[in-house]
């Protein structure tokens, strides 16, 4: 199913219950809705309020493009966002506290804390509901809780603990310390997993799982340092064989391999409850999409060649055809200048005026939106993940297409880093690497022993960068890799719009970390923005003015 067993009326019901805020005592509930005091008074109403939390996994509302997770990425170096905005503002180093999707973005996440809270502070109040009930109820919003503290503590850093409904007097809370957040995420993790099933039946699909809180875990130890409680997380997740890789990487993000077995935890749409807006952020113009979250040419460069060298090292790498021979995720993620997306000729170039349409019989030529008009891509290229044909037109606002938060592709990768950093590089982290690479689709020549620390750290953090692009996880890698302060700054390069063709456009070094070096060939690329990255600031977004306004034992993090 695509929504988690409860039906439209349901889930309505409860998205304007509960509150993660205080809320006055004298305040008269209306008649149409269930008393804050006696709620949760049965299973049913457990039921409704778990679902409650789910939907505030719903996260649209900033800079038009699907699930915010998803564009997060926009504010580290392998994808930009042309709406403006905190996306766009983080990119370049002009974010501030006053920007009102700092607070958004910080809001959002306690209002689901706050549900959760509501639901855990109130199970005391269920009558006639089984330990079995009762136990995964707990463990459900427990998951989601840790979740939103996972992204409040990578944002942000420190940031204030609350496991418990707020009154009048508990609001002006100070920031705790990320490591006692970290603590405290694990924890609840490991708590959960202990209460939830491994699987549900078909009518509860969509639901957090074990798997899902010890993939969470897995995550949160591995962008805290804690190689040794990641692995281990990690293990039991892939030990459990209850996910499998699909066998298709592109099809992963499309309705076709819509919650596939790979997928661990996502977010559900459905047409007549909730939708989303991605594709027209995604979609090329000629596709009435107005291409606002972009690829960078960095990102498509650091594709290797399917020999598994770097396009600075490989034969096999030719300038004037760019995308020949290269790793098939490159073109299962993006689209390239060639390639045929959404039923069009796909080509970026100025001087390209017209284009083919093959969505209609014959095929005919029509004039090139993505060439020529000014809400086509500035970067050249287009996302190719989580676009789908199902919704071209009359769709393209109103996507039911579901999101993942975690597969079991990142798991993989989460253990063989953790191993990689222990290491402890044997086999099983050649397995798990080679299982990704060899998926299906993807077909990548096998990563042999042998190899030292480094050479596997250069290995893992590529992988990462290829594998997991656009499924926002870069902005938190570049950040504990601490190799933020080398990527973001300079020149966001698009494609090269001089020479009309490629041909003698030049090749990047591919230098440490999967950096493209273009010094050698630089005023050939196209400039999209120039980005300045603070050390002593950026790698911690501000806290919002407006909470600094309302609670005065809030410090800002340094340098804003």
């Amino acid at each position: 199913m695509k929504m988690i067993n409860i039906k439209k009326k349901v889930a309505l019901l409860f998205l304007g219950l509960v509150s993660f805020s205080c809320q006055d005592v004298l305040e008269k509930f209306p008649v149409d809705k269930p008393d804050n005091s006696t709620f949760l008074k049965n299973a049913s109403e457990l039921d409704l309020a778990v679902t409650g939390t789910y939907t505030r996994l719903w996260h649209t509302g900033i800079s038009a493009g699907g699930q915010w997770e998803y564009i997060l990425d926009c504010a580290s170096d392998i994808a930009w966002d042309r709406n403006g905005g905190i996306l766009t503002s983080a990119g370049n180093g002009t974010l501030n506290p006053a920007e009102g999707n700092v607070a958004n973005v910080w809001t959002h996440y306690y209002a689901g804390i706050g549900r959760a809270n509501y639901v855990l502070d109130n199970l005391s109040k269920v009558e006639g509901a089984s330990e079995t009930v009762l136990n995964q109820a707990e463990g459900q919003v427990r998951v989601l809780r840790a979740y939103w503290y996972s992204m409040l503590v990578t944002l942000f850093g420190d940031v204030p603990l609350i496991e418990h409904v707020q009154g009048l007097s508990d609001v002006e809370v100070v920031r705790a310390p990320k490591k006692e957040v970290v603590d405290f995420i694990l924890r609840e993790l490991d708590i959960a997993a202990s209460k939830l099933p491994q699987s549900w039946p078909q009518a509860s699909q969509g639901r957090v799982t074990s798997g899902t809180a010890l993939a969470l875990k897995a995550r949160v130890a591995l962008q805290d340092s804690r190689y040794d409680v990641a692995a281990q997380a990690a293990k039991a997740v892939i030990d459990s064989k209850t996910y499998t890789l699909y066998n298709n990487y592109q099809d992963i993000f499309t309705y076709k391999g819509e919650s596939n077995k790979e997928v661990i935890f996502e977010v559900n749409y459905k047409y007549g409850l909730k939708v989303h807006n991605g594709p027209v952020a995604f979609f090329s113009r000629n596709a009435q999409g107005n291409s606002t979250k972009v690829p960078t040419q960095s990102l498509v460069d650091s594709y290797e060649c399917i020999d598994g060298l770097t396009i600075d090292k490989s034969p096999l790498y030719n300038p004037s055809n760019p995308f020949a021979n290269r790793d098939p995720r490159l073109k299962q993620t993006i689209a390239t200048p060639g390639d045929t997306f959404l039923g069009f000729q796909f080509e970026t170039h100025r001087d390209s005026l017209q284009c083919w349409n093959y969505n209609v019989t014959p095929a005919r030529r029509i004039p090139n939106q993505d060439a020529t008009n000014p809400y086509a891509t500035f970067t050249g290229y287009c996302w190719k993940k989580f676009t789908d044909d199902q919704d071209k037109g009359s769709f393209r606002s109103a996507s039911s297409l579901n999101y993942i938060l975690i597969r079991l592709g990142e798991v993989y990768l989460t253990y063989a880093e953790a191993k990689i950093e222990l290491n402890q590089v044997d086999q099983s982290v050649l397995d798990a690497i080679n299982a990704i690479r060899g998926r299906g689709s993807v077909k990548m020549p096998v990563i042999a022993g042998g190899k030292s620390q480094s050479e596997m750290r250069e290995i893992i953090r590529r992988e990462r960068k290829v594998e997991l692009a656009m499924e926002g996880l870069r902005l938190a890698d570049i950040r504990r890799w601490k190799i933020a302060d080398k990527v973001m700054p300079g020149p966001l390069y698009g494609r090269p719009q001089k020479p009309y063709s490629y041909k003698d456009q030049g090749t990047p070094v591919i230098l440490a970390n999967t950096i493209p070096d273009y010094s050698s060939y630089k005023d050939k690329l196209s400039v999209v923005e120039p980005r300045v990255f603070d050390s002593g600031r950026d790698y911690l977004w501000p806290i919002p003015l407006s909470e600094l306004d309302a609670n005065k034992n809030l410090v800002q993090n340094p340098n804003y």
